[in-house]
């Protein structure tokens, strides 16, 4: 969860703009910088909420009519005509998969309601070894293939973008933002959040950034942000215990079953808010030493929250520090 500053302040005729409303199934928020003779709020609303209702069309999987819950319902060796956007985030998580050795896969969504945490679930439970396996034949970024405009499956698979698809929406809203004239903004949706330029008094976006706590929300630190995607994935809103075991809604698609280590929370921020927000999913799968590893290999920017016994430790890389620093000056 990525909690926006509170913002106030104004000048040289700017005006501070803001307006907020649901979206898929959640929250989605807007604050810009309006310019004397820059859109109104009521103009730029209606764009962002026809960016939203399009991803809805096309990604939810919570309505039947949806381009990809019409994908899912199709038997195996079956193709289906998508649009440009499916199959551009197709091949983002095909990219995300293969660099977590499979760890990180879009068609997660048979385990998810298996285990109760996916659309179709009944009940959150832990799952018999053999119906584990029967979901498992269902699973695997390889099922998936292109041909031109059309996305073919050789197995009965279903894909769920819920990891990647509120980053590709923030970047939506933020090129049709840039595109209207709005040089200075706060897009958000669903907590994946970017922020550019400044407020109306010079200061910058401030984030906070959330303490993974399951009773209330509670500031870790306060990050300032100008020309980045923030995201953040954890482990610690969506779970059950059972057995004495805390069983997360994350997982890991090489094993079937919600990770099991100590990380508890991952920030990222990139210049994508798109890639911000399947990194951070990406890190959380592989925990704290396998994330961390490859964060630093591939130069990513992160904030990690580790738990220690009843206490939490938080750990950031340099890239984290040299881009926060660098938003300062």
């Amino acid at each position: 969860m990525v909690l926006a500053g509170v913002l106030s302040g104004c000048g040289n005729g700017d005006t501070l703009e803001r307006f907020d409303g649901p979206t898929m199934g959640s929250h989605y928020s807007i604050q810009y910088v309006r310019h004397s003779a820059g859109p109104g709020p009521k103009k730029v609303q209606a764009e962002v909420e026809n960016i939203l209702a399009e991803v809805d069309r096309q990604f939810s999987t919570y309505r039947s009519d949806s381009d990809v819950e019409r994908f899912n319902v199709l038997p195996a060796n079956s193709c289906q005509i998508m649009p440009g956007p499916i199959l551009e985030l197709i091949r983002v998580g095909e990219q995300l998969s293969v660099q977590s050795d499979g760890s990180f896969d879009l068609t997660v969504e048979p385990l998810l309601n298996l285990w109760g945490f996916g659309p179709q679930s009944r009940e959150e439970q832990v799952p018999s070894t053999e119906a584990l396996a029967l979901v498992r034949q269902r699973v695997g970024h390889g099922h998936l293939r292109i041909e031109g405009d059309r996305l073919c499956k050789d197995a009965a698979v279903e894909v769920d973008f819920n990891s990647i698809a509120a980053g590709y929406t923030v970047d939506r809203i933020a090129a049709r933002l840039q595109a209207l004239g709005v040089d200075s903004y706060l897009a958000e949706a669903t907590g994946e959040l970017k922020a550019v330029g400044r407020k109306p008094d010079g200061s910058a976006w401030r984030i906070a950034l959330e303490e993974p706590r399951d009773d209330r929300q509670v500031a870790e630190r306060v990050i300032e942000v100008n020309g980045y995607g923030v995201s953040t994935s954890g482990d610690y809103r969506k779970y059950f215990q059972q057995g004495g075991r805390r069983y997360s809604h994350t997982f890991d698609a090489r094993t079937g079953t919600p990770v099991l280590h100590n990380l508890a929370s991952v920030t990222v921020i990139h210049p994508s808010a798109l890639m911000a927000d399947g990194l951070s999913t990406l890190l959380l799968i592989l925990g704290p030493e396998r994330g961390w590893d490859y964060a630093e290999k591939h130069g990513i920017g992160v904030f990690f929250v580790v738990r220690d016994g009843n206490r939490f430790v938080t750990r950031t890389n340099d890239v984290f520090e040299r881009i926060i620093r660098g938003t300062n000056q």
